[in-house]
């Protein structure tokens, strides 16, 4: 019997490690993922060159070949019409993904685009800040000034990108179906978790 598509889409705090376990997850899963190939689809859709998200992104790094500093600038920093057209094309390519195939869809509002989809689950990772911190400077190899100030910025970043688009902040419980902090059970096991719910809940 042929199973029914169904979309995870995750919102994650930075430093939460949202993005490995969302990864792992898809790997359990054995379903598509996508991340931040999104902001790229977006730009070739619209005949731009993905150094148009980029370059923005980069010219704002504070620490050179810092990787986590784009997170700032979710679609550059651009004017507004340059950003409002991103996001609508990535608006368009996400809701192309979950009408297309089973997949996780990690941040990009992709929780708020597909609201009203039936076969959607949302879900948010956090983690308290102390963790946060510690594994931003394990596992993201940063030192621990800069993991604080990186959270501060990628927070308030996420939160003002979410509530512009999608009228309310990433972490609001009226929008989600499952909230996890990630540090209770780890990467590996909140995968797992994760995964085990998703399977319940559409008969995976």
């Amino acid at each position: 019997m042929t199973k029914s598509k169904y979309v995870v889409t995750i919102t994650r705090q930075f430093g939460s490690l949202g993005r490995p376990i969302a990864k792992r997850m898809s790997e359990i899963l054995d379903i598509g993922y996508y991340d931040r190939d999104l902001v790229d689809e977006a730009a070739k859709k619209l005949k731009l060159p993905v150094s148009v998200v980029d370059k923005e992104e980069e010219s704002a790094k504070k620490v050179p070949l810092n990787p986590f500093t784009r997170m700032k600038y979710p679609l550059g920093k651009g004017t507004s019409d340059t950003q409002d057209a991103i996001f609508e094309a990535q608006q368009n390519i996400i809701q192309f993904l979950a009408e297309k195939e089973t997949c996780i869809i990690v941040g990009r509002c992709s929780d708020f685009i597909l609201e009203e989809m039936k076969n959607a689950m949302h879900i948010y990772i956090y983690a308290p800040y102390d963790v946060r911190v510690q594994q931003s400077v394990d596992n993201l190899k940063m030192d621990i000034q800069e993991a604080r100030q990186m959270i501060v910025d990628v927070d308030e970043a996420r939160d003002s990108y979410h509530m512009h688009y999608a009228g309310y902040l990433p972490d609001d419980k009226n929008h989600k179906d499952i909230m996890i902090d990630s540090s209770f059970l780890g990467v590996e096991k909140t995968a797992q978790f994760l995964a085990e719910a998703v399977r319940r809940k559409f008969g995976a």
